[in-house]
């Protein structure tokens, strides 16, 4: 089971949030996913395979094509539980996504997200990780 979203942001979600934009950040590639917390439900909307401002124009079009409330972004941790050079990686990703697009981001625990992927068959594991760390973030809400 992949780990829970981090409960003080769960705690400071407005009801007003509904569409959510999931964010697998990694190196190379980016999976996406889109979800309503209405229906609690998520999609994979495919992989971004671009860096640096390449990475953010893809997400700028899927964020105008979307028109989400807020945006999930995937942490990295050791099984333990510990942070590591990737955690931080993805945590200044976030800061940069909220600085741009000025929307909410929230946080959430990815660990054996991509295992689960992977283990279910997905043929985009990035998208589909982002659709799993989505419904996870989702089912945490109130």
């Amino acid at each position: 089971m992949t780990g829970a979203a981090q409960a003080p942001l769960v705690q400071a979600i407005s009801p007003g949030l509904n569409t959510f934009l999931a964010i697998d950040f990694g190196l190379k590639r980016t999976g996406l996913a889109v979800g309503n917390r209405l229906l609690r439900t998520a999609q994979p909307a495919g992989s971004v395979h671009a860096e640096g401002d390449a990475r953010f124009a893809h997400i700028a079009l899927r964020l105008k094509e979307w028109q989400p409330d807020a945006l999930v972004i995937s942490v990295p941790y050791h099984p333990d539980g510990a942070a590591h050079e990737n955690t931080a990686r993805a945590k200044k990703f976030g800061r940069q996504l909220h600085g741009r697009f000025g929307l909410p981001v929230f946080e959430v625990d990815e660990r054996y997200s991509t295992t689960e992927a992977l283990a279910s068959g997905a043929r985009d594991a990035d998208a589909a990780s982002a659709c799993i760390i989505l419904e996870q973030f989702l089912r945490s809400l109130p």
